[in-house]
This record gives structure tokens, C-alpha cells and sequence, in this order.
């Protein structure tokens, strides 16, 4: 039996944990480092070499450190928080939850916690950063849903305040973003509709206002020119519509002249809508038309198996961004460094 007296050993690594709260001194006496070094690997800073950050973090985890955030912030001028704000969009199932998942793995073991601020569509996208930054609520900002020239990037860039974005812009200022390469998805999308028998593909795309949103029309129009087939970008409705309104929408486009024959859905939502709208007509999945959609659950597939998709990991995905803004905030300036364009996981057998 073991003697309770004694402290307890870790069975991951066989470190000896430490009475009281642990400390960065409790760190840097397990690793060997200084108290310094530890502070600033836990900083995320990229003069640490990436093992010793890696290290330090594996430590602090283990032992259960937790900062004295309002004494950090006494010493540093720094809050330690990470505010992301998200917008309550649906066509993405999951989308915040898992957003918040991988920002919240990537942050484990480090002196930042998260704060989520939900930017509602009846204020600016600048009202929501201003707010974060004139109340120096925190230290970086993680948004997404990005426009082409995005007001949220233009500010926080001049002022010089660390941020990364789900999405690019087409601003000549460079700036840290981790994206996911739509084009390749809506292209490699659209040549499989394409050679499944496929000759008029339609595109339902994302809102105008979106840097993405070009993305997928670029992808599904390169992949039909080379083709040289008939196509059709679907209007009066996009990702964001509600599910109702694509089924109708798509309902209504089956009863009228030349039809299209297949479709490209840039997401789960958007593609049980579709099969709904053509159910209604009569029509079968697989037979009569075909739809390849992005999935970032498993949900369609567990319904629609008959649907082809092209997956994108949203937890690595916030991450990523997680990982990112942390060296931003470091003081990470070669914004090479900050930049991920995540690749589409297409299937092997396409």
C-alpha cells in the first residue's frame, strides 16, 4: 500500500510532483533550465529552440502549473488571454467547438487562457477588435470569416497588435493567417462531379463579402473550363442562407429550364439541404445527380454515405492558429513563419 506520506510519481514520465502549487522555479529545477528560459518557452518565444519549448511544456503539464496571472500581468503589462471571436454561422457544423478545441490544445501547459467573444452580424467586425483593444482585454486575437480587404486586419496592423486569421485577405500588407486552400478543394470537387459522367455542375458558393468565397468560384471555374462543360453558380442563396431557403432555392431550379446535374457544397449543411430539395422533385442521390461537399464532421457521411467529400480538420485547424499566434505574440516577426496554407485531405481513391 502506498504510504501516503510520500509524494506521488507520475506514471508518464516518472517525475516527482511537488508539494504545493508548482511554480516556474518547480519547472526549471526539473528540467534544468533557467528560471528565464522556462518563462520564456511557456512565452512561446522562438529564440527557444522548438524541443525546449516542447520540453518545458510537457513539464508544466505534468505538474499541473497554473500562473499567477494577475501577478504576471503586474510584472509584464500583459494579460495573458487570447480572445477569439466567432460568428455564429451554421453552414460549418461543429465550427466553434472544435475551433476552440485545438486553440485550447495548442495553449495547454503555456500562461494563456481563452476568452470567446461571439461578433454577432449586427456590429461592425472593427467594433468587435476595437473593444478588445482599447479595454486591453488581451494580449492577441484569433477571428475568421475574413474579407478581401478585412478592416480587422488593416487596424490591428497598424497598430501592431498580434493577431491571426482563419482565412486571407488581399491586402499587400502581409499579415499571420492559417487558411484552408479552398481552391484546390472546389477544383478537386468539381473535376470528380465531372468525371463521375457530370456535365453541368452547379456551385453553391459562399456570401460575396468573403476572401473564401472567390476561392471556391476560382477552383469550380478553372476545373469547368478545362473541362469544357456546362455550369452554373446558383443565386439567391450561399453558404450562409438557411437550410430552408437552399432547399427551396434548389427545388425551384429543378423545375426550370436546363438544370444543373450535380453540385459542388462547400458544406455539410448546404449539402443535406440540397439532397432535400432534390428529394422533393423526386430525384435520387447517386443516380439521377451526384454532389461532392467539404466535411468537417461525420455526420454526413453517417447519413449520406452516398455523398463524396473532401475533409477538413477543423481542431488542427485551431491549433494551428493557437501555435501561431503564440509566436506572434513571442515577438515572431518573419511573418513567413506565420503563414499556413492547410492542404485539402482528398481521397486516394479518387
Amino acid at each position: 500500500m502506498a504510504d501516503p506520506s510520500k509524494p506521488a510519481r507520475s506514471e508518464d514520465n516518472g517525475l516527482t510532483a511537488r508539494r504545493g502549487k508548482p511554480t516556474l522555479r518547480t519547472i526549471a529545477e526539473i528540467t534544468g533550465l533557467a528560471v528565464t528560459t522556462v518563462s520564456r518557452a511557456l512565452a512561446e518565444a522562438p529564440q527557444i529552440s522548438a524541443e525546449t519549448r516542447r520540453r518545458v511544456r510537457e513539464v508544466a503539464i505534468e505538474i499541473g502549473y497554473s500562473p499567477d496571472r494577475a501577478a504576471q500581468r503586474l510584472k509584464t503589462g500583459r494579460t495573458n488571454v487570447i480572445a477569439v471571436l466567432l460568428d455564429p454561422h451554421e453552414e460549418i457544423l461543429g465550427y466553434g467547438t472544435s475551433i476552440m478545441s485545438g486553440i485550447s490544445k495548442a495553449l495547454q501547459g503555456t500562461s494563456y487562457h481563452v476568452i470567446v467573444m461571439p461578433n454577432f452580424l449586427n456590429t461592425t467586425n472593427v467594433e468587435a477588435v476595437n473593444y478588445i483593444t482599447r479595454n486591453s482585454m488581451a494580449d492577441g486575437v484569433i477571428f475568421s470569416r475574413t474579407e478581401p480587404l478585412d478592416q480587422r486586419v488593416m487596424l490591428l496592423s497598424e497598430i501592431g497588435f498580434p493577431f491571426v486569421t482563419h482565412g486571407r485577405t488581399e491586402l499587400s500588407t502581409p499579415h499571420a493567417y492559417v487558411d484552408y486552400d479552398n481552391f484546390t478543394f472546389s477544383y478537386q470537387a468539381t473535376r470528380r462531379l465531372i468525371a463521375k459522367g457530370r456535365r453541368k455542375p452547379a456551385l453553391i458558393s459562399g456570401p460575396a463579402d468573403f476572401t473564401f468565397a472567390g476561392h471556391l468560384q476560382h477552383g469550380f471555374m478553372t476545373a469547368v473550363r478545362e473541362a469544357g462543360c456546362a455550369y452554373e453558380i446558383l443565386t439567391g442563396i450561399d453558404l450562409d442562407s438557411p437550410a430552408g431557403d437552399i432547399r427551396d432555392r434548389v427545388r425551384q431550379r429543378y423545375t426550370e429550364p436546363h438544370p444543373p446535374d450535380s453540385f459542388m457544397c462547400g458544406g455539410e449543411v448546404c449539402a443535406l439541404a440540397t439532397i432535400t430539395g432534390m428529394s422533393d422533385c423526386g430525384l435520387t442521390l447517386g443516380r439521377e445527380y451526384d454532389i461532392v461537399a467539404k466535411q468537417t464532421s461525420h455526420l454526413l457521411g453517417a447519413i449520406q454515405p452516398q455523398v463524396e467529400t473532401i475533409y477538413e480538420d477543423l481542431t488542427a485547424t485551431g491549433e494551428d492558429m493557437g501555435h501561431v499566434l503564440l509566436q506572434r505574440i513571442g515577438g515572431e516577426t518573419d511573418v513567413s513563419k506565420l503563414q499556413l496554407l492547410l492542404s485539402p485531405q482528398i481521397p486516394a481513391n479518387w
